[in-house]
Formats: C-alpha cells, structure tokens, sequence
C-alpha cells in the first residue's frame, strides 16, 4: 500500500492526514497546535498518535501551509533590503533598507541607461548589518535581466544573504508589482527553510524516507529545493490545499470554498472542478503582487482574531493573537491573574493610539525567539528577558521593572516576531459559552467578563454581539469575494456598501430591502466553521457543506495534487514585410534575437521544453508531460478594408506537467 502524509501547518494548528494513494481514503487524521517557536514540535505532536507500522508505507510527504500568507498580513518576516533599478519604487510595502540606482532597460530589452555599479557598490556596503536579504528589481527586467543579474551578484560578493530578483519570480510587466512581489519573497525565506528543516526533521525521528513537496498557490506542488528559493509561491498554499481538498471531499465540481483557520478566512470558487487563477497575480493584504495562485480572498479574521472592547466599541483586529484559554493551559498562573483582572474596574484607552497601540490589561507578551541584530533599547531588552519563560502584561511588567509602560515598543516587537500578544479571541468565546471546549474555557471566561465590562454588557450579551461580529466580517468578505468576480474591481463605493451591510443585516431602509442569495453552495473548511457558517448561509439562503474530515481538508488537498512548471516567451518581430521576419525573444532565459520567427519558435520548442523539463525534475515531478499553448496577437493595417493584419507578437507558453516523485523500496 502506497500512503501519502499531507501537513497543513497553520498560524494556530497543524493537521496531519495518512491517505491511501490508490484509493483515495483517509487512514489517519490527527490536529496539533503549532509551535511557532519550535515548528517541529507541533508537527511532530501532529503524528505521535498514528500507528508507527504504517510510517514504513509512506511513499510521499506534501506539505501546504497558511505561514507566508499570514507573515505577509501581519507584516511580519526577517529584515530586507530593496535595490530598485532604473525607477523609484512606490513604497507601497515597506523595506528596512532601500537604494536607488541608475539603469534600466527599454520595451526593446536595449539598455535605457547604464548600471552605475558604483551606486551598487555603495548601497550594499550600506546594508550590512540591516538587512537578512535584499531584493533587486530592475526597470522592464522582463525584457533583458542584464541588470538584475550584475546586481544580484555584487551583493552576493559582498553579503552573506539571499538574494532575490524580479524576473526570476514573474515575467509580467509591472515594475512596482515585481518588486512588492520580490520584496515580500525575500522576507519570506527564512520562514520557508525553518518550516522545511522542521518537518524533515520529524521525518527523520519517525523514519520516514520520501521526497518532500511543498503546495504552490495555484493548487501545484513543487519540491523543498525550488520552494526554498521561491516560498512566495507558497502564498495562499493553505487555502489553495484547501480548495482541492474541498473537491476531493464532496466531489463538488461548481462551490464557494471558505476556509476559517486560525489567522485567515480564505475564499476561493471552484469552476469546472478548478481553482480559477490570477493572472494579474494574487493580491495579498490589499496589495498586488506578481505570483501566479488561485483567485482566493484572504482577510484577517480567524479563530485567532484579536477582540478589543475600548470605550464603549467593540473591534475584531487582523492582528493574530494567542486566545486566552490556549496560553491558560499552557501557562496555569495566568488563569488567577486574568481572574484579578476581571475583577478590577477597567481603564479606557484614548482612540487616537490606533487599535495595535492599545494594550489592555487582560491582554499578556511572550517571548517567541531571538532575533540577531536587533536594535533595542535597554528597556525593550529587560522586557524580553522578563516575558522569556512566562506572559506578562504590559501593567505588570512595568511594576517588575519599575518602567513606564509606554517604555516598552510592544507593537514594534510584536512585528519584528520577538513576542506573541496573548488575548481575548473568538476561540475564547466558544470556550467562554461551553459550544467547543479543548482547552481552559474558565480562562476565557474571565476574559469575556473583563471585555464585557469595558462594553457595559453582561458576558453572554457580550459574546453574542461578538459572536455577530464574527458573522457580518466573514459576510462581507464572502460578498467581497462575488463583487471581485462578478466586477473585477476591489473597491466598492458607499452606495455598495450599503447594498452590502443591508444584505447581511436583513434591515431595511426606509423605501427598499436588499436580499441576495448564492446560485452555488458553500462548503466549509477548518476546525471553527459548524459554530459560525450556518449564520453565514442563513444569510444568503445557501446550501452549506460540511463534509466529514473537514477540519484536516488543508492537509487532504496537500496530497491530491500535481507538479507544474511553467515558462513563458513573448516572440516579437523586428520590422514587417515578411511571413517570416527577424525577431527578439524575451523571457527568463534572457532576451535573444533571431533572424526568423521560425527559427524563435524552434527555441522554444527545443530549449524552452529542456528548462521546463529540468526544473519540473527539480521541483519534484517524475513522468513530466509538456503542454505548449501559442497565441498570436495581429493587428489590422488596413483599416477594416480587408488589407490584410500584420504580427504583432506570439506568446509561448510552455507548461510542463508530472504527479510527484515518490519513495521506491528496493524488491
């Protein structure tokens, strides 16, 4: 029997699944919370329970995970630094260190304007000691990555990081979109290669030996090696696993995936039996980027959602934190001093601070890990050793150390990944009404009632306008979702606000009501979803789907799916007057010039096909078919009088296709 083990390693469990290959069926299933200080603690926990004898049988291990996404929402990952080529970049995303040089290239793939190495030289000896990798994007480097290549290498001389290029990721035009895109790769590696080291390293000490694959966010998979130097393609992995795992469970060829973890709710529509994707590239916490994924909404509203109540208003946070009732378990002091805190009269925080700028008392730090090379204050740095082995709150680590609370830089810690905020959730507040209870549901309820009181509301009244919170964000996020496809356009104005806030609030106005119902079903994936989905689809009239095994669908999607790798060559003639004429090729193997398109198209169909290959073998792939798909763009030169139309440009795309390499035992 051939067995395949799925991970999904989510912000706040890791599921494991054993799945029959040559059936489909699910062995074993298991759910571990994950550690973020020590990943392979909570993997390992994940599979400790499942029957060692079977270990032996498995042939392949494939990993999905929701870590990019959610380093990206919540700002978080290692320093980076950005050398921008040619043209200024927006700023759209911020960088710890940046530098703009001369260079660049023109449409033509001809340099616009020359590398000033001595600029290059210059920024990178700025960078040392700020940055843990440098990202490098360069003006219409999809054209000619002359540029970025020189670049590329002169930090490589001089810094001990990874560095990452534009073109390497994307062969799209859009400047500022391939350098969020490479911005965003860069800051991500780190976090990639400790979660691939820490899931290898459980597979040692339970003596498994197979290939390791990691989901892309197209659905795809690809091998540990390409995934370490391209985890970008890692973002939206979870929900991506999920969407074919949602498939996989119902057999639904036509559905609304929503996929609540613990950090995101993910949104995804199958057609056909697929995810459809992004051509523009994914958009991840509102920005753009060039990366090729499933069209999935992701927002930050999860069972770990950050729940403040703050004069006299009630506020679901993006922000992640550890729910009460789990820190409780973990750390049992806590449960008498949140009891404390629920019996004192609560403190109201001036709104201007900005919601990650309020701390509340109930709210407590822990410090996650060391990160070298930090710049902190004296201050900053007693606070970590305080929080090291127990949670404070900031009003109680201000008494230890005889500091100002508003000393200490806890938001700016918080997004460097120094310390973890533990507080009041929406997993508390099933805790807190006994509906699902895994872990101290007494600690969640001192949280409740300290949150009540700064509402001026008992706690059941409480959790249920929170409970209706819950339900309205993740309403407005499905019909965000819709609006995105049915328009394509991400903003909605006040006059679809309204439609939308009527629709989920069944209120009507003072001449018209506003329903709207869904033609497709929804199915529900994660642990949370029965508490708070059927609301959702109550909403919308909508069939709900929540199929057996559900809660580990992440990870059944991580070992349903295939290798794929693609490349892309835009053919463009040089001149005109010829069936056949001379051309230019651009793509990432650089920007070549032939003397036929006949002769272009051969490159293709020869050296194109051996790249796609290769690096289908490298990201894992055995028994690689290749699909070429060629599309001609003409225009008319005649006026619409029958002249005749004229070659603009043939985009090649190649696409080379293979199920995952397995483990084979000798006979």
């Amino acid at each position: 029997m051939g067995i395949g083990l799925g991970f999904d390693t989510g912000g706040t469990y890791t599921d494991a699944v054993l799945m029959d290959l040559s059936n489909g069926k699910v062995v074993r299933k298991a759910k571990a919370l994950t550690t973020r200080d020590d990943l392979s603690i909570g993997i390992g926990n994940a599979v400790k329970n499942f029957d060692k004898s079977l270990f032996k049988d498995v042939v392949m291990v494939s990993l999905s995970s929701t870590l990019a996404t959610n380093s990206v929402v919540e700002g978080k990952g290692c320093r980076v630094g950005l050398v921008s080529v040619g043209r200024e970049f927006d700023g759209s995303i911020p960088v710890d260190a940046y530098a703009f040089v001369d260079g660049g290239h023109d449409l033509k793939g001809k340099e616009a304007s020359p590398l000033d190495e001595d600029a290059v030289e210059a920024a990178v000896e700025s960078f040392v000691g700020r940055v843990d990798g440098v990202a490098v994007t360069s003006y219409l480097s999809v054209r000619n990555p002359d540029h970025e290549v020189r670049v590329k290498k002169i930090v490589e001389n001089r810094l001990d990081v990874p560095v990452v290029c534009g073109h390497e990721l994307s062969s799209s035009l859009g400047f500022n979109e391939r350098a969020v895109t490479s911005i965003m790769n860069a800051r991500l590696i780190p976090i990639i290669k400790e979660l691939i080291t820490s899931v290898k390293a459980v597979m040692r000490d339970v003596d498994i030996k197979a290939p390791l694959l990691i989901v892309k966010g197209n659905g795809t998979i690809m091998g540990e090696e390409v995934a370490s130097s391209r985890p970008i393609e890692t973002i939206l992995s979870g929900p991506a696993a999920s969407m074919i795992g949602a498939k996989s469970l119902t057999g639904k060829e036509d559905a609304i995936v929503m996929d609540m973890g613990g950090t995101t709710t993910d949104i995804g529509i199958l057609r056909n039996g697929q995810p459809r994707l992004e051509k523009e590239g994914a958009v991840i916490g509102g920005r753009r980027t060039r990366v090729l994924a499933a069209e999935i909404s992701t927002s930050g509203i999860g069972g770990d959602s950050r729940i403040v109540a703050n004069n006299g208003r009630l506020t679901l946070s993006a922000s992640r934190v550890v729910p009460l009732c789990i820190a409780a378990s973990r750390w049992p002091r806590l449960k008498d001093r949140l009891k404390a805190v629920s019996e004192t009269v609560p403190r109201q925080t001036p709104e201007s601070l900005g919601i990650d700028n309020v701390v509340l008392d109930s709210e407590f730090f822990v410090k996650v890990k060391t990160v070298g090379g930090e710049n902190l204050s004296d201050d900053n740095r007693r606070f970590l050793d305080l929080v090291s082995e127990e949670p404070f709150s900031l009003r109680e680590a201000s008494a230890a150390l005889g500091i100002h609370a508003f000393d200490f830089t806890v938001a700016k810690m918080e997004e460097n990944g120094l310390i973890q905020r533990i507080g009041l959730t929406p997993t508390d507040l099933l805790h807190a009404e006994r509906s699902y209870v895994q872990y101290d549901p007494e600690a969640s309820s001192f949280g409740v009632a300290y949150a009540a009181k700064r509402l001026g509301v008992p706690p059941v009244e409480f959790i249920a306008l929170a409970k209706q919170k819950v339900v309205e964000k993740l309403s407005q996020e499905l019909l965000r979702k819709l609006f995105f496809e049915e328009t394509r356009k991400l903003e909605i104005d006040s006059v679809g606000l309204d439609l939308m806030n009527k629709a989920i609030s069944r209120k009507d106005g003072l001449d018209f009501r506003v329903r709207i119902g869904l033609n497709k079903p929804i199915i529900g994936i994660g642990a949370p979803v029965a508490a708070y989905f059927p609301q959702v689809a109550e909403i919308f009239g909508a069939e709900l789907l929540l199929p057996e095994h559900s809660e580990v669908g992440n990870a059944i999607g991580a070992v349903t799916g295939s290798v794929a790798e693609t490349l892309e060559l835009l053919i463009r003639p040089r001149g005109s007057g010829s069936d056949n004429p001379p051309c230019t090729v651009f793509s990432a193997l650089g920007k070549l010039d032939f003397d036929t398109i006949s002769a272009a198209l051969e490159y293709a169909d020869t050296e194109g096909r051996a790249f796609v290959v290769e690096q289908a073998g490298k990201a894992g792939a055995d028994y690689v078919d290749v699909k070429t798909d060629i599309k001609e763009k003409r225009y008319d030169v005649g006026g619409g009088l029958g002249a005749g139309n004229a070659l603009l440009e043939i985009e090649v795309v190649l696409t080379a296709v293979g199920k995952p390499r397995q483990f084979h035992t000798a006979a």
